[in-house]
């Protein structure tokens, strides 16, 4: 299975796969797409962009996260341009034992070298780009770091004690975004649904602690 919003590119990589020796079910341009064609075709390895539609963030390996936690778990192939901090590291973690890597596109200097990544991700194995790495091990140990401006400002405004609706007006948008800032903040906290406390109040706790 191929993701990809890049016509030209995702054409060429049916091209090239199948020209190793691979068969390509079907190669999509979006995030949602990509989760409903891996339950339809149950591929045994999914190559994948990080931005991609609807939203062009992470929506691509957010959906790879999705996928790796189903049972059987397809093995996973991350092929971008981008290192996604938030996630890859969760990614790279993930899958009972099928394989995973992350490669970056401009540092792919040869189609073979390619080929066998795949074919080693496909058997289980584990493909890293070493700038992957490099850039991992610099991300901030702070987790608020990983917080975007508009995040901190939510959390700044969560912290005084207001409302979604309140700090829908204050920022000048709807309040469904504010939403989907806060569930930002709780995943790059690392407070899922099921700690003890108000996820809240543990991430102003976390947000006075910097002050």
């Amino acid at each position: 299975m191929i993701a990809e919003d890049a016509v030209l590119l995702r054409e060429g990589l049916i091209g090239l796969l199948e020209r190793f020796g691979h068969t390509v079910p079907a190669a999509v341009g979006d995030a949602p797409s990509l989760v409903e064609a891996v339950a339809e075709h149950r591929p045994d390895v999914v190559v994948t962009d990080v931005r991609m539609p609807p939203g062009f963030s992470d929506e691509g390996l957010r959906a790879a996260l999705e996928l790796r936690r189903a049972r059987p778990a397809p093995a996973v192939l991350v092929l971008s341009q981008y290192v996604e901090q938030t996630y890859a590291a969760e990614l790279l973690d993930s899958g009972d034992g099928a394989g995973v890597g992350y490669l970056l596109k401009d540092r792919v200097g040869d189609v073979r070298e390619f080929v066998d990544a795949l074919d080693r991700v496909a058997a289980g194995g584990t493909v890293v780009d070493p700038e992957v790495v490099r850039q991992l091990l610099r991300r901030p140990r702070d987790p608020l770091l990983r917080l975007t401006p508009r995040e901190r400002e939510v959390l700044a405004l969560i912290a005084e004690g207001r409302s979604n609706a309140s700090i829908a007006g204050e920022l000048y948008v709807t309040e469904a975004a504010v939403a989907k800032h806060i569930a930002g903040i709780f995943t790059k906290l690392d407070l899922p649904p099921a700690v003890d406390g108000n996820r809240r109040v543990l991430a102003v706790l976390a947000h006075l602690r910097r002050q």
